[in-house]
């Protein structure tokens, strides 16, 4: 008889634990809507990483409407995107020193502003969807030209391309890419 009845106070902790954990997490068996994804670069003594959530296209308009163009956005969904580096990198004109980052940008048509900020922040925005970005912690700041898609990038896309030789960080969705060189 003891033996049942912990048996059933063991299967009730078990239900409560797994219904706590699906209700604080979106649920077991859905699909997150902004997966997170963390994107590493390594070769020889460099090593770098993005972590970030990835929202989808889902037939929205995005640059200009659910993003606005001149605006700072939090670059992807969620938490704040982060950057790190190992090693001190040239960005532009700009030297970014060792060191994990916040990644912030402000999209237009025709480029978008991406700033790398040193503040660490719990969320991308807050309560009033106002992104948290002070840029008074702003280490580096760098334009890059916008590449227009001839097809669009359904799930926003962060990666490290080194394929000629030339290291750089991609962005892209929908029908935009960008392209910041890394040295």
């Amino acid at each position: 008889m003891n033996f049942l009845k912990r048996l059933i106070v063991v299967l009730l902790l078990a239900a409560v634990g797994t219904f706590c954990y699906s209700y604080f997490n979106g649920g077991i068996l859905n699909k997150p809507l902004s997966p997170k994804k963390t994107v590493v670069f390594e070769v020889d003594d460099i090593e770098l990483e993005v972590f970030y959530n990835r929202p989808s296209k889902r037939n929205r308009d995005i640059f200009g409407a659910l993003v606005p163009f001149n605006k700072v956005w939090r670059t992807g969904a969620n938490e704040a995107t982060t950057f790190e580096t190992n090693k001190a990198l040239k960005i532009g004109n700009d030297s970014l020193p060792a060191g994990k980052y916040t990644l912030w940008s402000i999209p237009n048509d025709t480029s978008w502003n991406v700033m790398f900020n040193s503040k660490q922040y719990k969320w991308g925005v807050d309560e009033t969807m106002k992104p948290m970005r002070e840029p008074d912690f702003d280490v580096v700041t760098y334009t890059a030209p916008v590449e227009h898609l001839k097809k669009p990038v359904e799930q926003f896309t962060i990666a490290f391309d080194n394929s000629t030789d030339n290291l750089s960080l991609t962005m892209a969705w929908d029908f935009a890419k960008i392209v910041v060189p890394l040295k």
